[in-house]
């Protein structure tokens, strides 16, 4: 029995769905113990929270409206929050940067200003909502664009550990690791999307993608062994002063994201090629 395409495709479709969904109700938990720093000083920390809270559940409505009957015909909800979405990650992106960055201008204020590509997180997922809003999932372009948005992200997650960790001068070799890590996956990710590969190397970029989860679940395990040994009394305090615990698992999800775009491509190739 044959595989059918479109069903292959609109299970890929459903994956992102539930991955957008996902990503954003957890940014809630992110957001708040990234904010915590500080004890929400600015009222307008709580906006990107309180998104995160709520826009999983008319994403949630939509989706069982849609799937449902197999079809994807309800798009409000989702076209509602990504352009949302999208405005709370330029708007927080600006906000960090105007953290200290734009009073001083410098090398040094740029990597002590709030991490200004943490916020573009949202600026992907929403542009993932539109993307899966406007474009067929059958189409070879679906799974084109998911690799671009993988390519982004690898790329702000490479200025993320880039900085982060230029904050104490990467005192440990090991937090070379992300910045290296980001940048192949940057390289393969850059020829796969504007470049014409073959089915194999869309195999090899398959690998290299399953190594950058390797690299983010070590990544949360030591940011997890910081936490647990860190200066503070409590638990709770070393969760929110200590390493962003939950930063390295950006490597995990842009691997998933790319993977099912790269996915995607090579089964269409193989559609294309068998035909």
């Amino acid at each position: 029995m044959k595989d059918n395409p479109n069903s292959r495709a609109i299970s890929f479709l459903l994956v992102i769905e539930v991955f957008i969904i996902v990503n954003i109700g957890f940014l809630a938990l992110d957001i708040f113990i990234a904010h915590s720093v500080n004890s929400f000083h600015h009222p307008a920390e709580w906006i990107p929270f309180y998104f995160s809270i709520a826009a999983p559940v008319p994403l949630c409505i939509e989706l069982a409206l849609n799937w449902r009957r197999r079809e994807h015909r309800v798009r409000v909800n989702g076209l509602v929050v990504g352009y949302g979405s999208i405005a709370i990650g330029i708007a927080g992106a600006i906000f960090h940067l105007n953290s200290s960055f734009f009073e001083a201008q410098t090398i040094r204020s740029l990597v002590y200003a709030a991490p200004f590509a943490a916020p573009l997180a949202y600026c992907g997922l929403g542009f993932l909502l539109l993307l899966n809003r406007s474009i067929a999932v059958e189409k070879m372009e679906w799974g084109r664009w998911l690799i671009f948005f993988g390519l982004g992200g690898f790329v702000g997650n490479f200025a993320l550990a880039l900085l982060d960790h230029a904050q104490n001068g990467f005192f440990y070799w090991a937090e070379w690791i992300p910045v290296i890590s980001s940048a192949i996956a940057i390289g393969f990710l850059l020829v796969t999307f504007f470049g014409s590969v073959s089915r194999r190397f869309l195999d090899v970029t398959l690998v290299v993608l399953a190594l950058q989860m390797i690299v983010g679940a070590l990544g949360f395990y030591f940011h997890g062994m910081a936490v647990s040994s860190g200066a503070e009394p409590s638990f709770i305090r070393n969760l929110v002063t200590a390493a962003p615990i939950f930063a390295p698992l950006l490597f995990v999800n842009l691997a998933l994201l790319s993977g099912v775009g790269i996915w995607d491509v090579r089964s269409k190739l193989y559609a294309i090629e068998g035909a």
